[in-house]
């Protein structure tokens, strides 16, 4: 017999595994959030398939993904080793209501841990070596209170 699921219903399934999961990565987060979060994977802004191209598949050392959910929200990017997330902001994120928006987020996100660096988008697209260079210095930073935690 062959069983033909929509789209919908494979990530819906997909979905409830992993918010059930005892050692999630999700962190709570909702079903309607994960497949939100999967559609944004695919619509992705230039600057984001830009920067996911030099940070996938562990080019800086460590693994990141995409448009993953914390909570109630989605982070453009996301190592859980460090628990570190980053965001590509487009111009709208100028205006001051946005602005506000996005410094209650990044203070939401640090009540669970997460270290947010945020980018605009032209400094991903126009100079991409030095948002690298931030990143690596961050997990360097990371790295190295890691182990100091360790030796408490």
């Amino acid at each position: 017999m062959i069983f033909r699921f929509s789209m919908l219903n494979f990530i819906n399934q997909i979905c409830s595994r992993m918010v059930r999961s005892k050692f999630n990565m999700y962190h709570n987060g909702r079903r309607e959030l994960l497949v939100n979060a999967k559609s944004l994977r695919i619509s992705s802004t230039e600057a984001e398939k830009v920067l996911w191209q030099e940070i996938r598949s562990k080019k800086l050392g460590v693994k990141f993904r995409r448009q993953h959910v914390i909570e109630n929200f989605i982070v453009d990017f996301y190592c859980h080793e460090f628990k570190l997330a980053i965001e590509v902001d487009g111009d709208y994120h100028l205006e001051a209501e946005q602005q506000e928006y996005d410094e209650n987020r990044s203070y939401n996100l640090n009540e669970y841990g997460v270290v947010v660096l945020r980018f605009s988008n032209d400094e991903v697209l126009y100079d991409i070596n030095k948002v690298k260079s931030k990143i690596i210095d961050k997990i360097t930073e990371l790295k190295k209170e890691d182990k100091t935690m360790c030796n408490v």
